[in-house]
């Protein structure tokens, strides 16, 4: 009785310890599958990440120098080049527009003045103070009372009054007469604006509907020798690209004679 008693006692430990032991087996091989499925995903999603972080680089950060002044400035003007050009032409009765600019858009690289003698003060710049160049500022940002418009109109015997005109607001900053002209000036410009039978605006218009964009500057000019005699109105167009294409149109039939697109 006693010895049956002890097998028994001695089967049931054994069962237990075996019950123990495949019980801790079964949870191992859990914890395994669950960290081996664990580290897989953990893997993959490396892998995922770091292209889902690259970023391509904006617009803005590819524009050359030129072509972030260029923007800088036609996004705060909200004056057009036609509604500047009536507004200059209106300052001087009968007179009529021979050249007008955007300043900060392009200055440097600005064509002289209608008249061949440059003004000994030169135009005012957007804070009001004279270049020495007569070019106008050269500084590429808007003043502190925005981009400004800067205009010169003649009367029928040449004589050319200069005209600025706030490029925000329309409103005109300044308007005076150049005293720094003579006879030969004043007979050049009169000579060319008989020559144009066709008017800035309509120069423009041809322009712009070769390359879509916004006009920054239209001057009157004699054509180069190459291209003959006569005279063309000179237009820069600042395209979507922030690129400035200039446009040499004929001024007695407005066809276009020279095209060239600054890179820069």
């Amino acid at each position: 009785m006693n010895s049956a008693s002890s097998r028994s006692r001695t089967l049931k430990a054994v069962g237990a310890l075996s019950l123990a032991a495949a019980t801790a087996l079964l949870m191992t091989g859990c914890g395994q599958s669950s960290d081996s499925a664990t580290g897989a995903a953990t893997s993959e999603a490396a892998k995922v990440v770091p292209q889902q972080q690259t970023t391509t680089p904006s617009a803005t950060a590819q524009l050359t120098q030129e072509q972030q002044e260029r923007k800088e400035v036609l996004d705060a003007t909200k004056v057009t080049f036609d509604d500047a050009a009536t507004t200059a032409t209106g300052e001087v009765a009968g007179s009529k527009l021979v050249d007008l600019d955007l300043e900060g858009v392009d200055d440097d690289d600005r064509s002289p003045s209608p008249t061949t003698t440059g003004s000994p003060s030169g135009s005012p710049s957007p804070t009001g103070s004279p270049s020495p160049t007569g070019t106008g500022s050269p500084s590429a940002s808007p003043g502190a009372d925005g981009p400004v418009w800067d205009a010169h109109v003649a009367e029928k015997d040449g004589t050319i009054h200069t005209v600025r005109i706030n490029a925000v607001d329309g409103k005109v900053i300044e308007a005076r007469v150049d005293t720094d002209q003579d006879a030969d000036d004043k007979k050049q410009t009169a000579d060319r604006l008989a020559q144009a039978t066709q008017t800035p605006q309509q120069a423009a218009k041809v322009a712009t509907e070769k390359k879509k964009g916004t006009v920054t500057s239209v001057s009157l000019e004699d054509k180069d020798d190459n291209d003959g005699d006569g005279v063309v109105w000179k237009v820069d167009v600042v395209g979507s690209d922030w690129k400035r294409t200039t446009f040499d149109v004929d001024a007695k039939n407005d066809t276009i004679v020279r095209e060239e697109t600054d890179e820069d």
